[in-house]
């Protein structure tokens, strides 16, 4: 191995762990011998994880955990930043000291993780933190980041467009109404009426959600509405639909509707999330954090994130 920090490479360290798959109850903070790092992998010292409503959906049962390869006992979480300090044989381009970020599937909400150095898995990398980019920031791109650039990219998102967003405040939300912006889009967000200040900062026009979703968009948008992203459930697809949206021009990224593309951050472009990364340390791009927990609230931490209200971003500090 290459040199390493002056941290000790064998010990106890924290980790959120899961006896059994369920809600925010089953989270515990759990004392663990650190990970060592093997060839081809880095250690990284965590600072700050992002939640997303993925973790906890990954989580809540036997069936959906077997699908993403997950067994008990399991962790929580995968959007991480820190430090490497560890450096398996054969990695190069990485080297103690290196600020890091990336995804690391359930098991980011820990003192270590480790990665392939490689990067080939999307929940399984690491990149570098560009300068200018604070941990807590960059430990919520890699999920909510990924996924609203892959769900931009499926419906084609131009300067000419009128986007219908659903969920325009929440964790890809944020992401999905900046970029849309940045690509030219004129974008008509959806949430609560109490959003409303909150969803212009972003750059979106607010639309309260809810019965006649539809009439409060074409009244807003006489000029017709061209694409539109689902990001909570179905509410805005049928809504696009009948203002005329074709089918190829909506996308969903927590539900499957029949002729409408569903995106997920494995979908995104190569290089996606470096250049949120950029972005970000460029001023381009901004990501709310609302509110951050120490490991030791993950409970609480999560059940405010499961609202599904939440505006932003839900971090764990673990510096």
């Amino acid at each position: 191995m290459q040199e390493r920090s002056n941290r000790p490479s064998v010990g106890q360290s924290r980790a959120v762990r899961l006896d059994s798959f369920g809600g925010p109850d089953v989270l515990a903070v759990r004392e663990v011998l650190a990970p060592q790092a093997g060839p081809g992998q880095v250690r990284v010292r965590v600072a700050a994880a992002g939640l997303n409503p993925m973790d906890w959906f990954m989580t809540a049962d036997e069936d959906t955990a077997g699908r993403f390869g997950l067994t008990l006992p399991v962790g929580f979480g995968t959007d991480y930043a820190g430090v490497i300090d560890q450096v398996g044989d054969g990695v190069s381009g990485f080297a103690p000291g290196d600020r890091v970020f990336g995804g690391a599937l359930s098991r980011a909400v820990a003192d270590f993780v480790v990665v392939d150095a490689g990067g080939e898995k999307a929940a399984d990398e690491a990149h570098h933190t560009p300068d200018g980019v604070d941990d807590r920031i960059a430990a919520t791109l890699t999920i909510a980041g990924r996924t609203a650039s892959a769900a931009l990219a499926a419906v084609a998102l131009g300067p000419d467009d009128t986007v219908l967003i659903g969920g325009a405040g929440g964790g890809v939300g944020v992401f999905a109404v900046q970029l849309a912006r940045i690509a030219g889009a004129r974008v008509i967000g959806t949430g609560s009426l109490a959003s409303a200040d909150y969803l212009r900062e972003l750059g979106a026009e607010p639309v309260a959600y809810g019965d006649g979703l539809a009439d409060r968009v074409r009244t807003l948008a006489s000029g017709g509405v061209t694409a539109a992203l689902d990001l909570h459930g179905v509410e805005t697809v049928h809504a696009a639909r009948e203002l005329g949206v074709p089918d190829d021009r909506i996308c969903t990224i927590a539900a499957q509707v029949d002729g409408v593309a569903a995106a997920n951050g494995a979908n995104a472009a190569p290089g996606a999330l470096e250049e949120l990364a950029r972005m970000v340390a460029a001023g381009l791009l901004r990501v709310p954090v609302a509110e951050s927990f120490p490991i030791e609230e993950i409970r609480r931490a999560v059940e405010i994130q499961a609202d599904r209200h939440v505006r932003g971003k839900i971090v764990i500090d673990l510096s």
